[in-house]
């Protein structure tokens, strides 16, 4: 089979559109407060102006034994209330994946730490899904703390593999597009 101009424009293209499916747009990780980390004294809102946060990004918070992180809804962080968290973490190192597009609201659930400055408040853009601050992403710790009323509130499978489908989703895409190109560089 000799190789024609053609053909090799033709293979050309394809690895180009196997390689933008198959690769993954780039997701940032940020540090809540850089070096900082997760403890009083940091302005955080501050920390946060500005930065693009979209679906795909990670939230990174990184603290001591004498502080959490609880998200909770928009009400209990204007009010610094740690009584009602939608997820509960304590392990000294909690990831957030941002799955959904919304505002996203987190609190340290020592007493006296959120009044003192230790709260967070995200907007996630991107994507067509608006979400809400109630919904269930998940978050990833090694140590989980349940929520009111005793759930773990650590997993939500539908939303965590979310990223994975759409990398199957592109991969899928590149394997078809270098299928029919395989096929069109045999026939000509």
């Amino acid at each position: 089979m000799a190789c024609t101009p053609r053909g090799l424009l033709l293979a050309i293209v394809l690895l180009v559109a196997v390689a933008v499916a198959v690769v993954p747009a780039s997701a940032k990780d940020y540090t809540v407060g850089d070096s900082s980390g997760w403890k009083p004294g940091v302005d955080y809102t501050a920390w946060a102006k500005g930065k693009p946060f979209g679906i795909g990004d990670t939230l990174s918070f990184q603290y001591s034994s004498s502080h959490s992180v609880l998200e909770v809804s928009e009400a209990d962080h204007s009010a610094c209330s740690a009584s009602n968290p939608l997820r509960s973490h304590g392990d000294q190192s909690t990831t957030v994946p941002l799955t959904k597009a919304g505002t996203r609201y987190f609190i340290c659930g020592a007493p006296g730490h959120c009044a003192s400055g230790m709260k967070l408040a995200i907007t996630v853009s991107g994507g067509s899904d608006s979400g809400s601050s109630s919904a269930s992403p998940a978050m990833r710790a090694t140590n989980t703390t349940p929520a009111a009323g005793g759930a773990t509130t650590t997993a939500d499978a539908g939303e965590s593999d979310s990223s994975a489908a759409g990398t199957g989703a592109r991969l899928a895409t590149g394997l078809l597009f270098a299928a029919v190109g395989l096929a069109a560089l045999m026939m000509g």
